[in-house]
Formats: C-alpha cells, sequence, structure tokens
C-alpha cells in the first residue's frame, strides 16, 4: 500500500526536531504547533497527532468558543504529553490548566507579572533588535519571524537561515524559527533553533 503524502513530510519534521531537541534546554518542546482560527479553524485532529514532547501554542483572537477549544486542547496535551501555551491570554491559559503563555513582543511589561504562574513563557520577536530587548528571567525562548517566506499576511521579509543561526549565537534566549518552516526548510536550521509552524505542521500531520 502507497503511503500517503504526508508521511514523508512528517518523517523529515519528526527528525528535524529530534535535532532540535539535542541543544535545547531540558523541558523545551522541540517544535511549537500554532494555530489560527482562519488557517486552522478545527485544530483538534492535528494535535492529536503530534509526536511526544512537542508543544501548541493557542492563538484563539477572541473567538467565541475559545474557552472550549481550550480545553480540548488541554485534554489532548495531558493525554499526549504535549505542552499547550495560550497566547496572550494568562486568564484563560490558568482557568483550563494550560502549561503557560505565548506573548506579543509589545506586551514585554505585562508578561513579566506573570512569570511565576506558569512552566512556560514564550515570546514574539523580529530580527536582533527586539531580542537584545528580551529578558532570560521572563521568558524562556523567543520566536522569531520570518525565518523563511511565508504566508502570513503579516509576515516581515525573511531573514533566512544563516541570519538565524547568527542570531541563535548571540542571545541568551533559545529561538524558535517561524515562518515559512517546513519539512524542506526545517533541517537548514534545526542545529540552532527549535521548530514552529502553522501549515508547515498541518501538512505533515494531517490526517
Amino acid at each position: 500500500m502507497a503511503q500517503k503524502p504526508q508521511y514523508g513530510e512528517r518523517r523529515k519534521l519528526i527528525s528535524a526536531a529530534r535535532r532540535a531537541m539535542r541543544h535545547l534546554p531540558a523541558g523545551l518542546p522541540p517544535a511549537l504547533f500554532l494555530t489560527d482560527p482562519k488557517r486552522t479553524p478545527d485544530p483538534l485532529p492535528v494535535a492529536e497527532q503530534l509526536p511526544q514532547g512537542w508543544g501548541i501554542i493557542y492563538r484563539h483572537y477572541g473567538a467565541a468558543d475559545r474557552a472550549w477549544q481550550a480545553t480540548q486542547l488541554v485534554e489532548i496535551a495531558n493525554r499526549r504529553g504535549l505542552d499547550l501555551l495560550i497566547a496572550a491570554d494568562p486568564k484563560l491559559a490558568m482557568q483550563v490548566g494550560a502549561a503557560g503563555v505565548h506573548w506579543p513582543f509589545a506586551q514585554l511589561a505585562t508578561a513579566r507579572k506573570w512569570r511565576t504562574r506558569f512552566k512556560l513563557m514564550t515570546v514574539s520577536a523580529h530580527g536582533g533588535r527586539e531580542l537584545r530587548r528580551l529578558d532570560a528571567n521572563t521568558f524562556d525562548a523567543a520566536l522569531v519571524s520570518a525565518v523563511f517566506p511565508s504566508n502570513s499576511p503579516s509576515a516581515s521579509s525573511p531573514l533566512g537561515a544563516h541570519t538565524l543561526r547568527a542570531l541563535s549565537g548571540h542571545t541568551p534566549l533559545p529561538l524558535y524559527a517561524l515562518g515559512g518552516l517546513n519539512a524542506q526548510t526545517a533541517s537548514s536550521i534545526s542545529n540552532a533553533a527549535g521548530l514552529a509552524a502553522i501549515e508547515g505542521i498541518v501538512d505533515a500531520f494531517e490526517r
């Protein structure tokens, strides 16, 4: 029986995640699946397929069913050994028992107030200038974007793998590469950063 096309992509992503795990601090997922109300309206089937130890960042943008969907994701995360982070919503994260919160760069001051409440806190950053402003005592890791050309309407000009690797050597925070990250691009940065993606993970882990 012929394998489904996504199985090859899945193997490549899992292999890249294993390489990333070798240099990431213990306790950090090697790969993060980011949700999006428009691009991943139902993230539950993908979450059910993720390997143990990976993470999910739930970005609900105020969706009416956010509490229900977050609760479902926590149940999957607990059952499958995943870490769930809620984007920019510490109260929802506490309500459902999520592992932590992912913060936009604009909310650095607010994030500091929540440091002791969660196992993990990550933050978004766009290039070296923003990375230099991050506090390693507040955040466990930073998601840097866009590393490769991305379909996201908010994506900036891609930094490229070389720049991402250079940034990883000049910041106290572990980095995740976001933006255009998929089975074809992951291996070029997995020796310097963790993996973070929307479609790149959906394409590999959809049923």
